[in-house]
């Protein structure tokens, strides 16, 4: 079938290593490459936001969008989304790339009423089912934008209003269908107005019992309906809402089994979401693979002296390697992959800046990924953090830790061995060393 070609001049992007001076070639990305006994491709499973890539314009609280791309000149929503669906799986052919995300919304304009909306969905996801077949290219997850539309300006799940958490609840249905067609993977739930913007107006806890009605009721659909994948949380802490009720790894965990959800949902973490939550990206990772719930990763950067969500692409190799020790020791991600959640900067208005972001991406997590296997692997490190804990494996230690101590024998073994507390240092200097040596 053929389709115009948006981005005429590129080729598809190649591993030519770290020696190359190609702008469009990956130094450290190489796809085949065996890391910690899976490829580089299979660790990442790399996915293309669709909202940033190809939605958005650039534009920002002070300014229309600055970013007029070509597959937008269409009047008609159909030939329009037709269109974006051409350039984007083009740019995902050419980047070697094996999945998308999306928000149901993202794939074509929201129409007037519910009726044409799912009219709209089911004739671009026809679509889209037709390019999949010809480039193998795979969802990831999909989800609804249940946040941008002025009738969700208290909520989706949350709104005091019934009538919008059932205008909500038909929203998300229709957007877990286009998933289930698709043959998505995965489907998440970003709670972008789920949230208070003042207590004097909310009744928080009404409000969390709803939210979890509402994701029961959408996963008890889904599996009705066969998906067999994993659904997802993705946490933050705040914008738009002044407090949103999935603020971080740990407050949504808690949610979820507090509410009994948690064997079917897993955590989708973010970076730029971590850093606004004052967590480290290596932190919030741990809280989700420490309960078992690191399911998948929004790949991103804030701007450390402004205080929202940037989402830039990420290139920050330490702490990319941090985070991907994290990644490696948990045996990976649970069902899910790496999402480039990521837009090009407002004055970056060239197509092939979509390349230059993308690529730098990738070559950030594969060089963290590379450096986190040989931290991980190096005597100095493993060996200093194993010994920092020795006295916990053997004797009253590991009695401890089997849960065969009560509160009086740990009085008693204090008061018998009042002088055997000598104090090891950390060596955090020490280990931050090590990591970037291996840098």
């Amino acid at each position: 079938m053929g389709h115009k070609e948006y981005f005429k001049g590129v080729q598809s992007i190649a591993f030519e290593g770290r020696e190359s001076d190609n702008p469009f070639a990956f130094k450290y990305y190489n796809p085949d490459q065996i890391v910690a006994g899976k490829t580089m491709r299979e660790h990442f499973k790399f996915a293309i936001a669709y909202w940033h890539s190809f939605c958005g314009q650039g534009a920002d609280p002070f300014g229309a969008g600055t970013q007029n791309f070509p597959w937008d000149n269409s009047s008609d929503p159909i030939q329009s989304a037709k269109d974006k669906a051409d350039a984007a799986f083009e740019f995902i052919s050419k980047m070697g790339f094996d999945y998308f995300c999306f928000h149901d919304f993202d794939l074509i304009q929201e129409a007037d009423t519910l009726a044409e909306s799912e009219k709209r969905l089911n004739t671009i996801t026809d679509y889209i089912k037709t390019k999949q077949q010809e480039t193998g290219i795979k969802l990831l997850w999909g989800t609804a934008n249940c946040f941008s539309n002025p009738r969700y300006m208290n909520g989706a799940a949350t709104n005091p209003d019934f009538n919008v958490v059932a205008h909500a609840g038909a929203q998300v249905k229709m957007a877990l269908d286009a998933t289930i067609k698709l043959n998505g993977e995965n489907y998440v739930f970003w709670g972008g107005r789920e949230g208070y913007i003042s207590l004097l107006n909310t009744d928080m806890s009404r409000e969390l019992d709803h939210m979890a009605r509402f994701l029961t009721m959408a996963k008890d659909y889904a599996r009705a309906q066969g998906f067999k994948g994993t659904f997802f949380i993705e946490p933050k802490p705040m914008e738009p809402s002044k407090h949103q009720y999935d603020f971080d790894a740990a407050t949504s965990i808690g949610f979820l089994k507090n509410y009994g959800l948690h064997e079917d949902f897993k955590l989708n973490i973010e970076v730029n979401h971590a850093t606004l939550a004052q967590h480290t990206f290596e932190h919030e990772l741990t809280v989700a693979a420490n309960d078992n719930m690191l399911g998948s990763i929004d790949a991103n950067r804030g701007d450390y002296q402004n205080g929202w969500d940037t989402d830039q692409f990420p290139n920050n190799i330490e702490e990319t390697a941090r985070a991907m020790m994290v990644f490696l020791k948990a045996g990976g991600l649970q069902g899910g992959g790496v999402n480039f959640d990521a837009k090009i900067r407002r004055n970056s208005i060239d197509l092939e800046d979509l390349f230059h972001a993308h690529i730098g991406g990738a070559d950030t997590f594969a060089r963290g990924l590379l450096v986190a296997d040989k931290v991980l692997n190096d005597a100095q490190f493993s060996s200093f953090v194993k010994e920092r804990y020795a006295s916990f494996d053997k004797g009253n230690g590991s009695e401890f830790e089997k849960g065969s101590l009560n509160l009086t024998d740990l009085y008693n073994f204090a008061g018998a061995n009042n002088s055997a507390i000598v104090p090891a240092s950390g060596k955090q200097e020490y280990l931050e060393n090590i990591i970037n040596n291996h840098i």
